[in-house]
């Protein structure tokens, strides 16, 4: 653009923002410069000088250190130069008006070819700024119909500069101007026209505001809460009974309240004093000597005299989600490595009860405590509207958020200052007896579970997975010790519900995740999470049921034989498990592996035993799986299934992966999609994985072709294409191969697309080769044969970042994200398939 658009949306005798012209500059002279801009919405203008003028992109959310991470970038007029020393108010009625500051600034440098890289709509560039540097990504979106302005994403790339989730957010870390020290709220209240030319506000010289700006930041944020009026002077007590929240079917809306993901742990709260730290459980056991010396170190190491924080302790997985079973199994073998407390409340500090002082005080005092801590980490809230917030945690399978009033003082007791919104059905249930594995010896294969009502234990059904082989074992060895030949249920369980059941007496709690409850109160696809010694059985309620629960799933009528028989032992997943996912992702999973012929990975003993391959019929192979003959081979029969009974008969026969061509028996000489494969060689990040999607995604879409992605369930990503069945094996393939062959040739130190492992080391191989005749690619939905029980999980284009990773999604988790979707991201892939194109050349 020239700047024929920034001169006509603006009165220059109203607004003090400059004039400007194309500037005609050095080469070697390419300056960048962020400025946040409180206009209509708060964002951060982000421009870059190109051709004499500043290229310019409206960041919403502003820039990320994160890799991977995607800040939407609306591309917006060209600027002039001079733009970018401008700071100060534009008035309303003005376009654009509000405040404005210079964040950042400083110089950038092209990667590869700048002409090339702007035109074809990926920019990578380095920055060396005062606040962003190292390396970063532009890439163009394609534009959707009726949409005005050009969108890219800024994404930063995985280097020395980048931080992880868990560290500061430079956007919060350095609020301030790099030009005057001051932040954006600052200038509220500045008469209209006020600019950077004409000084600071009345009264504070540039450098008076630098140092204040400075002071800020600086400034230990615990050290002055003896001055606050809610503060008091009192001795530290022992232990304080701690507030809880109440169950809500929904988030609050409005500003009065802030939002908190609901960690998967142990309630704990950590006592220093004296040099020591003490961990008491929500009951007040001393749960002390449970953890180790790492945690309780680092607690007793923190510059304080005394303290009473309130947090809980967990253990991430490998997605890096807190995950009660991974904290579980940890305890079980005396690991404590993993340990990590996260606090969200502090009640008293150096001689101050800090309870009648706001929430949003005390949480300001905690985080300056646990600021920088590895294992000691605060909790940070949002103030987004509860529904969004509990939304985006839902979509990552999360156990749900709790909202806080922002203002509020630490109550004890249960309240509804603090709200709990679950994203699926979750509590604790007291064991009642168990049903013996059928397929290993001295193990539970499933426990029996009640809630107290009345005084009186009712039963709520049967818990069949979520158990790992050695949590099975462990299990049987302690409820053998419970064990007793009265049924401690009020009422006595008949039929079905009471074969094989031993009863123990009712003492243990665990805690189990499941999809619904049925009508007559039992659970459904139910699945054990851990035991909960911190929880006191008579105390069991059951909890008020969530509001837009799943739809009910189709039963198939497919017998499964030692249903408790444990398919991933390290996740607990059993066969019973695995049917029960595959009964409620059936809709979903359905149009992506019935009537296609199928390649299977089974695995009779589960993942710890002998794998194999299978593209062709068994002997003793069910009848709800088919057998088709393959017209090009007369001595070929393909796999295929037709219905829910088919894939229940493929989980009874240990089919722990579902791989199938990519076309349907109807018309086998014609695919109906492409399937891309980004398989990273040793040394490739996620970020890059991410970015390597986004350019299969850039090619396709030149092309005239639709674009879904989805996670492999392994360590890359799928780029999918529905296609019109019109062309034939050989033509998709090769536009397949070109499609990688182009990317290879492009950019050699990142792709190749030769299967040779000498050649992938730090490159991703863009594998074509899923697009042959009897290629197959593991579907959408389906399990896999690896740790952790991962799935290939169908994603949102705005879903690619770190926080969700190559194996995030799990045949314990998938459902609950399924349940939380408001779109199905992959809703309209058939609608949207298209011919291949004709002219396949590059």
């Amino acid at each position: 653009m020239a700047l024929d658009v920034y001169h006509a949306k603006r009165d220059f005798s109203r607004t003090r923002e400059p004039r400007g012209r194309v500037a005609v500059r050095k080469k070697g002279h390419d300056s960048f410069v962020i400025q946040q801009h409180a206009a209509t919405r708060l964002h951060y203008d982000f421009r870059l000088e190109m051709g004499g003028v500043l290229k310019s992109w409206a960041v919403t959310r502003g820039p990320s250190l994160v890799p991977g991470e995607r800040r939407l970038a609306v591309h917006v007029e060209d600027h002039p130069l001079e733009y970018g020393g401008f700071e100060g108010t534009i008035p309303k009625g003005e376009y654009g008006g509000g405040e404005v500051i210079v964040w950042d600034r400083g110089t950038w440098t092209p990667v590869g070819d700048l002409e090339k890289g702007y035109k074809k709509g990926h920019l990578e560039f380095e920055l060396h700024g005062e606040k962003l540097r190292g390396r970063w990504h532009l890439v163009r979106m394609q534009t959707k119909p009726r949409e005005k302005h050009e969108n890219w994403l800024l994404i930063k790339a995985d280097d020395e500069e980048a931080r992880s989730e868990d560290e500061p957010d430079i956007l919060d870390e350095r609020p301030e101007s790099v030009l005057s020290g001051r932040t954006i709220k600052d200038l509220k209240g500045e008469d209209p026209g006020w600019s950077s030319k004409k000084g600071g506000p009345i009264g504070m010289s540039g450098r008076k505001a630098v140092q204040r700006a400075k002071g800020k930041a600086l400034q230990a944020p615990y050290t002055d809460i003896s001055s606050h009026k809610m503060a008091r002077r009192a001795a530290l007590p022992e232990f304080v009974e701690p507030q809880l929240a109440t169950l809500a079917d929904k988030p609050p809306m409005g500003e009065r309240w802030i939002h908190e993901i609901k960690f998967d742990g142990y309630r704990l709260q950590a006592r220093i004093a004296k040099g020591r730290a003490t961990l008491r459980t929500r009951n007040g056991l001393d749960w002390t000597k449970r953890f180790g010396k790492v945690l309780t170190d680092a607690l007793a190491a923190l510059p304080v005299k005394d303290a009473l924080i309130d947090g809980e302790l967990v253990v991430e997985n490998s997605a890096g989600s807190s995950d009660f079973s991974t904290l579980q199994a940890d305890l079980s073998v005396g690991r404590n490595d993993r340990f990590v407390y996260y606090g969200f409340d502090i009640l008293h500090l150096d001689g101050n009860d800090l309870r009648n002082v706001a929430l949003l005080e005390r949480k300001r005092v905690l985080r300056g405590l646990l600021r920088g801590g590895s294992n000691l980490r605060f909790s940070e809230h949002y103030d987004d509207p509860g529904p969004v917030v509990f939304e985006h945690a839902c979509r990552l399978s999360l156990e749900g958020i709790i909202s806080k009033l922002a203002e509020a003082p630490y109550r004890h007791g249960r309240s509804k200052d603090w709200l709990k919104s679950k994203c699926s059905a979750r509590q604790e249930f007291v064991i009642a007896g168990y049903v013996p594995s059928s397929a290993t010896a001295n193990s539970i294969g499933s426990l029996v579970m009640g809630v107290f009502e009345k005084g009186e234990l009712q039963h709520v059904g049967r818990v069949g997975t979520g158990y790992s082989a050695d949590m099975a074992r462990a299990l049987f060895r302690t409820l053998q010790a419970l064990r007793t030949d009265e049924s401690p249920f009020d009422e006595k369980l008949k039929g079905v519900a009471a074969r094989d059941v031993a009863y123990v007496r009712p003492e243990l709690v665990a805690e189990v995740e499941f999809a619904a409850w049925t009508a007559d109160g039992k659970l459904r696809h139910a699945a054990f999470r851990g035991l909960r010694e911190d929880k006191v059985a008579k105390d069991i309620k059951r909890e008020s049921a969530l509001s837009g629960g799943t739809a009910k799933p189709e039963v198939g009528k497919v017998k499964l034989t030692h249903p408790d028989r444990i398919y991933w032992p390290d996740a607990g997943v059993t066969k019973e498990g695995l049917a029960d996912y595959y009964a409620e992702v059936w809709p979903k999973i359905a149009p992506f592996v019935a009537g296609r012929p199928l390649a299977l990975l089974r695995a009779p003993e589960g993942i710890d035993g002998q794998t194999f391959f299978q593209k062709h019929g068994w002997k003793g192979m069910s009848k709800e799986i088919k057998l088709l003959q393959d017209p090009s081979d007369p001595t070929d029969e393909l796999i295929v299934i037709e219905d829910l009974d088919g894939l229940l008969a493929l989980v009874q026969s240990a089919a722990l992966e579902i791989h199938p061509w990519g076309v349907t028996t109807k018309n086998l000489e014609k695919p109906d999609m492409i399937i891309m494969d980004l398989d990273p060689g040793e040394g490739v990040s996620w970020a890059q994985i991410i970015n390597a999607a986004y350019e299969v995604r850039r090619r396709l879409e030149a092309a005239g072709l639709p674009v879904f992605v989805k996670t492999s369930g392994g360590k890359g990503l799928h780029v999918v294409t529905p296609l019109k069945p019109s062309a034939g094996w050989e033509a998709v393939k090769a536009f397949a191969k070109g499609i990688a062959d182009d990317m290879a040739e492009d950019e050699p130190d990142r792709y190749v697309s030769t299967i040779t492992k000498s050649k992938r080391k730090g490159k991703i191989l863009v594998d074509y080769l899923r697009n042959g005749r009897g290629a197959t690619a593991v579907a959408a939905y389906s399990s896999r044969a690896r740790k952790g029980a991962p799935v290939s999980m169908p994603l949102d284009w705005d879903e690619l970042s770190g926080a969700i990773g190559p194996a995030y999604f799990t045949v314990l988790n998938a459902t609950q994200r399924l349940a939380a979707l408001a779109n199905d991201p992959w809703e309209t892939f058939r609608s949207s398939e298209k011919p291949l194109p004709k002219n396949t050349g590059r």
